[in-house]
């Protein structure tokens, strides 16, 4: 059974509150269940969080290397704001030898000019987005095709 690592980045705890015109109804717990139960279909196994902090998600990436504690096979990251910011999350990421799928509800690249850019997008090997929660369940089944 192949294991996957899912990682939020900040304000994504607040979906279903936060511009629904935007990020959909769907709360964080109801995109965790949609992907545990596609998992199950795909003999997988997620390991699911979120954190507004960026240190957090860096150690988080930094402990899914095998000589870490990580026996994660794959990496599905929506780094949310952290991606149109963070090198620290993107020099974390060079370090893994798994696959990277990036994902987003929205399109980046449809929104605000600041958004446009992707600390995430060169490091990974595909990148969904605009699709809403269903981003996820494409994401997985991706790695389903990867691993």
């Amino acid at each position: 059974m192949k294991k996957i690592l899912i990682l939020n980045g900040p304000n994504l705890n607040m979906l279903g509150l936060r511009e629904p015109d935007i990020y959909g109804d769907q709360t964080l717990d109801d995109i965790k269940s949609l992907c545990l139960e596609k998992a199950q279909g795909l003999d997988m196994e997620i390991d699911f969080r979120q954190s507004n902090h960026e240190g957090v998600l860096v150690e988080w990436i930094q402990d899914a290397h095998p000589r870490k504690k990580g026996d994660f096979d794959a990496l599905v990251i929506n780094a949310a704001a952290y991606t149109h910011t963070s090198i620290a999350i993107h020099d974390a990421l060079k370090i893994l030898d798994i696959p990277i799928i990036e994902v987003h509800l929205s399109n980046p690249k449809n929104r605000e000019e600041f958004r446009h850019n992707s600390y995430i997008e060169p490091l990974a090997d595909e990148v969904i987005a605009g699709e809403g929660a269903k981003g996820y369940l494409l994401a997985l089944e991706k790695l389903k095709e990867l691993l």
